[in-house]
C-alpha cells in the first residue's frame, strides 16, 4: 500500500516538487515512523541479545510493563524525571521571559549581547556537559573556587558525585542550555504585541507591572503554551547532559527516564525494558502535544 502511494506521489507531483515531497515522506517513514513503531512493538515482546536478530520473538503482553513497575529503581527514577522536567522548564521559562523582556528595550549593543546568549544554545549538549563538568569539579572546579572565595563554603563540595547535589547540578546545566531557546520564542511573541496597546494603557494610568499583568501575559498565552509544550518534549529527550555529567549516578541519584532507557538497552541488554521505558515516554510526549494542540484550537474557536 505504501509503495503504490509513494509511486502515485511521484507520478502526480509536478517535476522537482513532487520528488522533494516524496523524499521527505520516505525520510519520515524510514527514520521516524518505523523506529517509533518498532520500539512500541518490542515493548510487548521478549527481546534480549539472543532474540534481537530474529524476526519471530515471544509475545510478552503487558509483562514488561508490570515488571518495570515492580523494579526498586522505578519510583526514584520517575521522581527524578518529574523534578528534572519541572524545575528545568520553570526556570528556563522565567529566566527566558525576563531576558526577552529585557532585550525588548532599545539600548546600545543589545543585538551583540543577545547573540552572546544564543552562542550557548548552538553548542552541542555534550560540549556543554564537558564545560559544566569542569565547573562542578570537586577538586579544581570554578564553582567551588568562587564559593570559597566568597566565604560561602569551608571545604570542597563534590557536586556530581554527591547524591544530594548530583541531580540539581544536571538541572542547572540544562537550565543554562535551554534559556536561549525560550528567550527566542518569547521574544517573537512579545514582538507580535501591538505597541499602541501599551500606549493606550499608559495613557489610562497603568504602570509597568499593571501593563505586564493585563496586556503582556494574556496576549502571550499561546506563545507561553508553545514554549512549555516544547520544553516538556525537549527536556524529556535530554540525554547528553546526563551522560556527560553523572551517567545517572551516584546510585541512580541523578538518573532520569531517558537515560535509564539507554542503560537498559545498551548496558544491561534488557532491550524489552528499554523499549518499554521509551514507549511510556513516547506516550507522555503525545499527551503533551495533544493537550497543547487542543488548547490552541479552543482559543481560535473562541
Amino acid at each position: 500500500m505504501f509503495q503504490s502511494g509513494f509511486v502515485k506521489l511521484l507520478r502526480d507531483g509536478k517535476g522537482f516538487e513532487g520528488t522533494l515531497i516524496a523524499a521527505a515522506v520516505l525520510y519520515l517513514v524510514v527514520f521516524a515512523a518505523f523506529p517509533l513503531v518498532y520500539t512500541v512493538v518490542m515493548s510487548f515482546q521478549e527481546v534480549d541479545m539472543f532474540t534481537l536478530g530474529t524476526l519471530v520473538r515471544p509475545f510478552a503482553g503487558l509483562e514488561n510493563y508490570t515488571d518495570l513497575f515492580h523494579r526498586p529503581e522505578f519510583t526514584p527514577i520517575v521522581w527524578n524525571t518529574v523534578i528534572f522536567v519541572t524545575l528545568s522548564i520553570a526556570f528556563q521559562l522565567v529566566i527566558g521571559f525576563g531576558l526577552a523582556l529585557f532585550f525588548q528595550q532599545d539600548f546600545p549593543g543589545s543585538t551583540y549581547v543577545r547573540g552572546l546568549f544564543l552562542a550557548g544554545w548552538i553548542l552541542p549538549a555534550l560540549v556543554v556537559g564537558a564545560v559544566w563538568r569542569w565547573i562542578f569539579a570537586g577538586d579544581f572546579g570554578v564553582l567551588n573556587y568562587a564559593l570559597q572565595s566568597l566565604g560561602l563554603i569551608d571545604g570542597q563540595i563534590y557536586w556530581l558525585s554527591n547524591p544530594a547535589y548530583a541531580l540539581y547540578s544536571v538541572i542547572i546545566a540544562n537550565i543554562w542550555l535551554g534559556v536561549p531557546f525560550n528567550m527566542i520564542l518569547l521574544s517573537v511573541g512579545l514582538a507580535g504585541i501591538p505597541g499602541d496597546v501599551y500606549e493606550a494603557a499608559e495613557m489610562d494610568g497603568a504602570n509597568a507591572f499593571q501593563r505586564f499583568l493585563t496586556i503582556t501575559l494574556p496576549m502571550m498565552g499561546p506563545t507561553l503554551g508553545a514554549v512549555i509544550a516544547l520544553g516538556v518534549i525537549f527536556t524529556l529527550q535530554q540525554f547528553d547532559l546526563v551522560a556527560a555529567l553523572t551517567q545517572g549516578g551516584p546510585a541512580n541519584a541523578s538518573n532520569v527516564a531517558q537515560y535509564w532507557s539507554w542503560q537498559m538497552s545498551f548496558q544491561t541488554y534488557e532491550i524489552s525494558g528499554g523499549a518499554t521505558v521509551a514507549t511510556m515516554m513516547i506516550a507522555l510526549v503525545i499527551v503533551v502535544a495533544v493537550i497543547y494542540v487542543r488548547s490552541v484550537q479552543r482559543e481560535h474557536t473562541f
